[in-house]
C-alpha cells in the first residue's frame, strides 16, 4: 500500500512538472515571440523615421535652393537653369520636351573675378529669328537651326553637324580688351568636342571660310567634354601658342555658361563660376580681331546649341565713374529669365563696386534696376525694383556694406537707353545703375 501510494505520488509529482514546464516554455516562447515582434517593429519604425527625416531634409533642401520668381515681366541676357524634371531626348541626343529647372543661388568665388564692361557690343539670343529657321544674321557650311530646349528658356542655335563652320555674318570690332560670354548645352552623340570658337583677324575678308585655322591670324577655343584647347594663329608663324586646362569641363546636356575674356595678348577662360584656363601670352602680336565663328570638327565634334553671346569692351574704372562721375551703369550682374535671384556670375563685378564702397566709407549710393519693353509696364516695373533690392542684399549680407549706405530703386522700361526695336538694343536697355547721392 505505501508501495502503490508512492508511485501514485511520484506520478503526480512528473506531471506536475511536466505541466509546469511546458507552461514555463510557451510563456518563454510567447514572450520572445513578443520580443522579436517588438524589435521588428523598433527597426521598421526606426527605417521609417529615417526615411521620414531624409524627407524633409530634401524639402529643406529645396526650399533653401528656390529662388523668387515674377509672373510676366521680362528677360535677362543670361538665362541658365540647372536641371530638368522631365527631360527626354530624341535618337540624335537632342533635348526635346520641356520643364523648367531650379534657380541658383548667389555665392562667391575668389577665382570667378572677371568685370564685363559698361558698352555692350554685340548682343544675340536669337529671339528675332523663328523657330526652325536658320538664324539670320549667321552662314554656315553645314545645317542648323533654331531650337527651343527643356531645360533652359529662349531660343537656341542648334549646331546641328559634326563638321562645319558658322559665321556670324557682320564684322565686330572687337577691341584690345574685350569679354566674350555666351551659353552652351553640348549635345551626347559624336566624340568629345562640344564646339570650337574661332575669332578671326583679317585683311581680305570671306563671307564663308571652310578652313580650320582662324584667316591671316587669330585665335582658336576648343571647347570640349574633357578638356580645354586654344591655339594663337598668325600666318607664317611656324608654331601656334598652345594653352590646354582640364579644369571643369563643360557638360553634355547641361547649360554652361562660359566666358573668355582676353587682354591685349592675355587669354582666361571661366566655366560653372570658376576659372578655367589662364594664358598670359595666347595671342599674336599685331592681330587685330574682327570675326567670330563657331567650328564643329570633322570627327570628333558632339554639336551644340548656342544662345545668349554677349560681347562687352574691358572692365570699366568703377571708382572713376561711382566717385567722379557719380553715376555707374552695370551690364555685370545676372539674373534669370523673371527672376531677381542674383547669378554667381556676377561676383566680380559685386566685388569691385564694394571695394570702391569700402574705401569711400562716407559716400552713399542709390540701385536703381532697369529692363526691356518685354511683358507688361507693371510687371516689368516690380521686377526691377526686386532686382535692385536683391543687389544690396548680397552687397550687404556678402560684402559687409552698411545697408544704411544704400537706397533701392526700380524704373522698369521707362527710361530705356536705346530703342526696344533689336535684340542688342534690348540688352542695352537691361541694367543696373549705381548712382552717387
Amino acid at each position: 500500500m505505501k508501495r502503490l501510494l508512492f508511485v501514485f505520488v511520484l506520478m503526480f509529482a512528473i506531471g506536475f512538472i511536466q505541466t509546469t514546464q511546458g507552461q514555463f516554455f510557451e510563456k518563454l516562447k510567447k514572450k520572445t515571440e513578443e520580443k522579436v515582434k517588438s524589435e521588428g517593429e523598433k527597426r521598421v519604425n526606426d527605417k521609417v523615421d529615417e526615411g521620414v527625416e531624409k524627407g524633409y531634409d530634401e524639402v529643406e533642401k529645396g526650399i533653401e535652393n528656390a529662388g523668387n520668381e515674377s509672373g510676366d515681366g521680362t528677360e535677362d541676357s543670361t538665362s541658365t537653369t540647372k536641371k530638368s524634371d522631365d527631360k527626354k531626348t530624341n535618337k540624335d541626343g537632342e533635348i526635346t520636351s520641356s520643364d523648367s529647372g531650379d534657380d541658383v543661388k548667389f555665392s562667391s568665388s575668389t577665382q570667378y573675378d572677371f568685370v564685363p564692361g559698361d558698352r555692350v557690343i554685340y548682343f544675340d539670343d536669337f529671339s528675332q529669328d523663328a523657330v526652325g529657321d536658320f538664324p539670320a544674321l549667321w552662314t554656315a557650311n553645314a545645317p542648323g537651326e533654331i531650337n527651343t530646349v527643356s531645360i533652359a528658356p529662349g531660343n537656341w542655335f542648334n549646331l546641328n553637324s559634326t563638321d562645319g563652320n558658322y559665321f556670324y555674318l557682320n564684322d565686330i570690332d572687337f577691341p584690345k580688351n574685350f569679354i566674350i560670354e555666351f551659353d552652351i548645352i553640348p549635345k551626347t552623340k559624336g566624340g568629345r568636342i562640344a564646339a570650337g570658337l574661332l575669332l578671326y583677324g583679317e585683311t581680305k575678308r570671306k563671307e564663308m571660310d571652310n578652313g580650320t585655322a582662324p584667316g591671316n591670324g587669330g585665335i582658336m577655343i576648343s571647347i570640349e567634354k574633357q578638356l580645354w584647347n586654344t591655339w594663337g594663329y598668325k600666318s607664317g608663324e611656324n608654331e601656334k601658342i598652345t594653352g590646354k586646362s582640364d579644369v571643369k569641363p563643360v557638360i553634355a546636356e547641361k547649360v554652361n555658361h562660359v566666358i573668355i575674356w582676353v587682354q591685349g595678348r592675355r587669354v582666361r577662360i571661366y566655366q560653372d563660376q570658376s576659372k578655367v584656363l589662364d594664358m598670359p601670352t595666347n595671342l599674336y602680336a599685331d592681330v587685330k580681331l574682327s570675326r567670330m565663328c563657331f567650328r564643329l570638327s570633322r570627327g570628333a565634334s558632339c554639336g551644340s546649341y548656342i544662345t545668349n553671346l554677349r560681347i562687352t569692351d574691358a572692365a570699366p574704372d568703377m571708382r572713376s565713374k561711382l566717385i567722379t562721375e557719380g553715376k555707374l551703369v552695370s551690364y555685370g550682374i545676372y539674373f534669370d529669365v523673371n527672376k531677381d535671384v542674383v547669378k554667381s556670375e556676377s561676383y566680380g563685378t559685386l566685388k569691385e563696386i564694394s571695394k570702391v564702397l569700402t574705401d569711400n566709407p562716407d559716400v552713399k549710393i542709390k540701385i536703381v534696376g532697369h529692363t526691356d519693353s518685354d511683358g507688361d509696364d507693371k510687371s516689368n516695373l516690380d521686377l526691377s525694383k526686386r532686382r535692385a533690392a536683391s543687389v544690396k542684399n548680397v552687397l550687404v549680407k556678402e560684402f559687409g556694406i552698411d545697408a544704411s549706405r544704400i537706397e533701392t530703386d526700380g524704373k522698369g522700361e521707362s527710361e530705356p537707353v536705346a530703342k526696344n526695336d533689336s535684340v542688342i538694343n534690348k540688352a542695352l536697355n537691361r541694367r543696373v545703375e549705381f548712382i552717387k547721392l
